[in-house]
C-alpha cells in the first residue's frame, strides 16, 4: 500500500523554517543568529500563503526563513568561531570572579578573532558585483566616519570607517568619475562612474551628534564590519587599476615626513603617488557600429564627460573659514581644480589667500564681512560649484556673486518626469535652452547640406535650360481642392476615440490597477496646480517695485540765456 501523505510535510509548508526552529537547529542564540544572517545574507521571507507556510497556526505572524539557507548555514566554519568566543566569556567571567589575574591576562590575549574574507568573497564572485552592493556600503561608512566615540561606536570603528571612506575619495578624484552632485537637508548626494557601474551615495553634514533611541547601534555595528570589509577589497582593487600604491601615499614629501602624511591624505588637496606614470595615449577614431544615431548620442555623451572632467582644469580656489571643506575640495579636485584654504583652519593648506593665481574664492557670508577684496578674482558662494558640474560646463560668476539671490538648486537626478509632476520654471528653462542649441546645430547642418544641394542644382539647371525655352509653358485649368481650416480638430478627435477604445480592451483583471494609475496621476495633477499657483502668489510678493522718478529730475534743466 502507498504511503499516505500527511499535511503540510510537502510543498509550501516544507521550504519554510521559522525562526525559533532555526535557533534550535543551529544551537545559536538569538544574539548570534542575527550576526550570522547579517553577515551571510540571509533575511526573512515573506511566503505567498502565509497559512500553509505556518502549517496551519495563523494565531500569530511569524518570522520565516528558506530551510535551505538555514541548511547553508549549518555547514559555516564562523558558527564554530561564536561558539569558541562563548566558552571564552564564560572562562572570562570564572577567572575573574576568582580574582586570577594572570589567567585574564592570558585570555585576553588569545581572545578569538574571525575573518570575513572568505564570506565577502562567497556573497561578491566578481568584482563587478561588489561595485553594484557598493552604495549602502558607502552611505553606511560615511554615516559612522562622523560620529563620536561611544562604547557602541569605538574608536577603532569610526576612525577605519573615515580612513576607507578617504581612500574611496581619492579614487574618485585620481580617475575623474565624478557625474553628479546635489545638497540637500539630509547632507551631500555624489554619483560616480566606476568601471561602467553608476554608485550613488550621501555624505552627511557635519553636525553634532545625537544618540537615537529608537535605533540599535549595535546591530549597525555588524553591518559597517561587513561593509568594511568589503570596502577595504574594493578600494584595494580600484587602486591597482590607476597604478596607485595602497595604502595611498602622497606624491610630495615635506618636513614632517611620515608624521603627518595621514593628515595630509585626509586633507584630498594633493595628488597620491604613482607606481607607473602612464603616458598619454592617442585617441584613436571612432568606428560606426550599428545604428549610426546612438553612435552620436554616444560621441556626445563621451565629449561631454570629458568636458566635464577638466572642468576647472587650470583654475585656483580658495576656501573661507564658513564653508564646508571636505565636499568641496572633493568637487573641485574631482573635475581639475587645485583649492586651499587657511593655515589655521585644517592641516594640508597648499598656498596662502595672498597668493596670485587664484581665480575664485568661495564665500557664504555677506558682502561687507570680506575684507579687502582681490582685483581680477572672482568672488562667488558655494553653489556655483554644485550647478557648474551639474550643467557640464562653468556657469555665469555674477549669478552667483556675493549678495546675489541665488537661482534654485535643482536636482540632477530627477531625469525624466511623469504626466502630471511639477516642473519648476527653471528646469523648463534650462531644457529649452539645450532644446535651441539642438536645433541651432541642426539648423547649421541643414543649411550647409541645403548649399551643396543648391551648387549640384545650378550645375543641372544649366544643361537643361535649352530644353525648357524649346518647351514652352503650357497653360492648363486645374480642379481646386477645398482647404480644412481646422485640422488640429480632426487629429484630436480621432486620438480620443482611439484612446477609449484602448481604455475598453484593458483586461478585466489590469482594470483595478489602471484606476489606480489614473488616480495617482489626477492627484500629481491637483498637486501641480497647487504648487504652480503657489509659486505665481510668492513671484507677486517678491517682485520688485518700480522706483518713481520725481517731477524735479524729470525736468530737463534750462540752457542760460
Amino acid at each position: 500500500m502507498v504511503p499516505r501523505k500527511k499535511k503540510f510535510e510537502a510543498g509550501e509548508a516544507s521550504n519554510f523554517m521559522t525562526r525559533k526552529r532555526a535557533l534550535k537547529k543551529l544551537q545559536l542564540t538569538l544574539k548570534d543568529f542575527r550576526r550570522l544572517c547579517i553577515l551571510k545574507g540571509v533575511f526573512p521571507r515573506e511566503p505567498r500563503n502565509r497559512k500553509r507556510a505556518q502549517k496551519g497556526n495563523v494565531s500569530k505572524v511569524q518570522t520565516l526563513y528558506y530551510e535551505k539557507d538555514i541548511r547553508f548555514l549549518l555547514h559555516e566554519p564562523i558558527v564554530w568561531k561564536f561558539r569558541e568566543f562563548k566558552v571564552f566569556l564564560r572562562k572570562l567571567k570564572k577567572a575573574s570572579e576568582k580574582k586570577n589575574w594572570d589567567t585574564v591576562e592570558r585570555l585576553h590575549q588569545n581572545k578569538p578573532k574571525y575573518s570575513l574574507d572568505t564570506i565577502v568573497k562567497e556573497r561578491y564572485p566578481t568584482f563587478i558585483d561588489a561595485i553594484r552592493d557598493l552604495e549602502d556600503c558607502l552611505c553606511l561608512s560615511f554615516l559612522y566616519s562622523t560620529f563620536p566615540k561611544t562604547h557602541k561606536t569605538p574608536v577603532e570603528m569610526t576612525s577605519l570607517c573615515k580612513r576607507l571612506t578617504t581612500e574611496f575619495l581619492h579614487y574618485v578624484i585620481e580617475a575623474k568619475a565624478l557625474r553628479k552632485v546635489f545638497c540637500s537637508i539630509k547632507g551631500y548626494y555624489f554619483q560616480a562612474e566606476i568601471k561602467g557601474q553608476t554608485v550613488t551615495w550621501i555624505v552627511p553634514h557635519s553636525f553634532g551628534f545625537v544618540q537615537p533611541a529608537s535605533v540599535d547601534m549595535r546591530l549597525m555595528s555588524i553591518f559597517v564590519e561587513f561593509y568594511t570589509t568589503v570596502l577595504g577589497f574594493v578600494n584595494f582593487r580600484l587602486y591597482h587599476s590607476l597604478n596607485l600604491t595602497y595604502p595611498p601615499k602622497l606624491a610630495t614629501m615635506t618636513e614632517g615626513g611620515e608624521e603627518d602624511m595621514e593628515d595630509r591624505v585626509a586633507a584630498l588637496n594633493q595628488s597620491l603617488f604613482k607606481t607607473v606614470v602612464e603616458e598619454e595615449e592617442e585617441q584613436l577614431e571612432s568606428i560606426t557600429v550599428g545604428d549610426e544615431e546612438k553612435q552620436l548620442e554616444a560621441e556626445k555623451e563621451r565629449e561631454a564627460r570629458e568636458r566635464q572632467a577638466n572642468l576647472f582644469q587650470g583654475m585656483k580656489f580658495f576656501l573661507g573659514r564658513e564653508i564646508p571643506r571636505e565636499p568641496l575640495v572633493f568637487m573641485i579636485r574631482a573635475v581639475g581644480g587645485e583649492v586651499s584654504w587657511d593655515n589655521s583652519v585644517a592641516v594640508g593648506a597648499t598656498y596662502p589667500s595672498t597668493d596670485p593665481g587664484i581665480t575664485h574664492q568661495l564665500v557664504d557670508r555677506e558682502a561687507g564681512t570680506v575684507g579687502e577684496l582681490v582685483l581680477g578674482r572672482f568672488y562667488v558662494q558655494p553653489q556655483w560649484v554644485f550647478d557648474s558640474i551639474n550643467r557640464r560646463e562653468k556657469a555665469a560668476e555674477k549669478d552667483y556673486a556675493l549678495g546675489e539671490t541665488l537661482p534654485p538648486h535643482l536636482s540632477p537626478f530627477t531625469q525624466e518626469f511623469r504626466i502630471g509632476d511639477y516642473v519648476p520654471p527653471e528646469q523648463k528653462a534650462l531644457e529649452g535652452e539645450k532644446m535651441e542649441d539642438e536645433e541651432e546645430i541642426e539648423e547649421e547642418e541643414e543649411s550647409e547640406n541645403e548649399a551643396m544641394e543648391e551648387e549640384d542644382d545650378t550645375d543641372s539647371e544649366d544643361g537643361e535650360g535649352e530644353e525648357d525655352e524649346e518647351e514652352g509653358v503650357q497653360m492648363g485649368v486645374r480642379v481646386g481642392m477645398m482647404d480644412k481650416l481646422d485640422d488640429d480638430h480632426d487629429t484630436k478627435m480621432q486620438e480620443d476615440e482611439e484612446y477609449k477604445l484602448r481604455v475598453m480592451m484593458i483586461k478585466k483583471k489590469h482594470r483595478g490597477l489602471y484606476r489606480s494609475m489614473m488616480k495617482n496621476r489626477r492627484k500629481r495633477m491637483n498637486e501641480t496646480k497647487f504648487k504652480e499657483r503657489k509659486r505665481k502668489e510668492w513671484e507677486e510678493q517678491n517682485k520688485p517695485k518700480k522706483v518713481k522718478k520725481s517731477a524735479d529730475l524729470q525736468e530737463e534743466p534750462q540752457p542760460a540765456a
